[in-house]
């Protein structure tokens, strides 16, 4: 016992902001952005709350699952940066949605919509809830220095969600952790007088070179051990949905698993790089556009800040 989809939803923020916006910001082009990332423009929050867009994702959601609030029994949100240190983003979507369950928030990076699959499938498969509600959605605009041209063209703002019920659909999962806070980090804030050091920006920080090859390397990684576990084949595998972070990382893995380009979905040029709420966003489009086929067979790979990733492959099948 495991889960199934019972339905998707999704929103971004209504901002668009544009490689040629960037370029009277920093010393960019569009010419520039999209041969090194792929990104045409990305979604930034301007007047909107992260629990505004969070909770219109949910709602989407369970009208998409036929599911009303107060039938859910859990709520988990996969985010790094909520309206709050406390209360959990999770919290907030609870009460502005009606629901009365527990909630809690996960923060695994880029990687957090997997883990909070995880955490939901064993919810379930231990019977302690029956139907779970999962939002994964980060604002990284919040953290992003505009002025430095080699990460503030990559991210943007977004998210989505879905509502779980027990079943047999999860055919495998796979977390790992390795701790690093060298490659990829966010600075805590910091104004304590009785601390050793003062921390007041808290701009992200990355390694972009050694964020693609650890990327590429354990989505391949990920994926061998999903065909291997799972006992499926390559060929089976109707649609990859990799964490939508740049279209060289997306294109390196595919050509080092063979894998035709037709099956790897992607979104990153209209909405940049979303951190946990990129598979999410993706899965709700191929969903609303009638893309994804009743039966067919998905894997999602995620990849992230911890330095962790998060690996699944699942049958689609929410109509049952």
């Amino acid at each position: 016992m495991s889960f199934r989809i019972l339905g998707t939803g999704s929103v971004v923020p209504d901002r668009s902001l544009s490689n040629n916006d960037l370029a009277g910001m920093v010393d960019t082009s569009d010419e520039w952005i999209v041969s090194r990332t792929g990104i045409s423009s990305r979604r930034i929050s301007s007047g909107e709350t992260m629990t505004d867009l969070c909770v219109k994702s949910s709602l989407l959601a369970l009208e998409n699952a036929e599911v009303s609030p107060d039938e859910l029994d859990l709520i988990i949100c996969a985010t790094i940066c909520g309206d709050y240190i406390t209360p959990s983003q999770a919290s907030l979507i609870q009460s502005e949605i009606g629901a009365t369950c527990p909630a809690f928030d996960v923060n695994a990076a880029c990687s957090g919509f997997i883990y909070a699959l995880d955490t939901a499938s064993a919810y379930l498969s231990s019977g302690k809830a029956s139907k779970i509600l999962v939002v994964a959605y980060d604002s990284l605009s919040k953290f992003v220095d505009w002025t430095d041209r080699n990460t503030c063209v990559l991210f943007g703002d977004g998210g989505g969600a879905v509502v779980l019920d027990k079943g047999d659909d999860l055919l495998g999962i796979n977390l790992t952790s390795e701790g690093n806070a060298e490659i990829l980090n966010i600075p805590c804030h910091n104004e304590s007088p009785f601390g050793s050091e003062t921390v007041t920006r808290q701009f992200l920080q990355m390694n972009g070179q050694e964020v693609f090859k650890f990327a590429v390397s354990r989505i391949v990684t990920e994926m061998k051990k999903l065909i291997q576990n799972c006992k499926v084949s390559a060929d089976e595998i109707d649609y990859v949905l990799l964490h939508q972070a740049n279209i060289r990382i997306i294109n390196a893995a595919r050509q080092r698993l063979g894998m035709p380009e037709g099956k790897f979905m992607s979104n990153l040029a209209r909405y940049g790089n979303t951190s946990a709420g990129s598979i999410p966003v993706l899965l709700d489009e191929l969903n609303r556009n009638g893309t994804l086929r009743k039966g067919q067979i998905l894997a999602l790979i995620a990849f992230g800040g911890g330095l962790t990733t998060g690996a699944c492959l699942l049958r689609w099948d929410p109509a049952k």
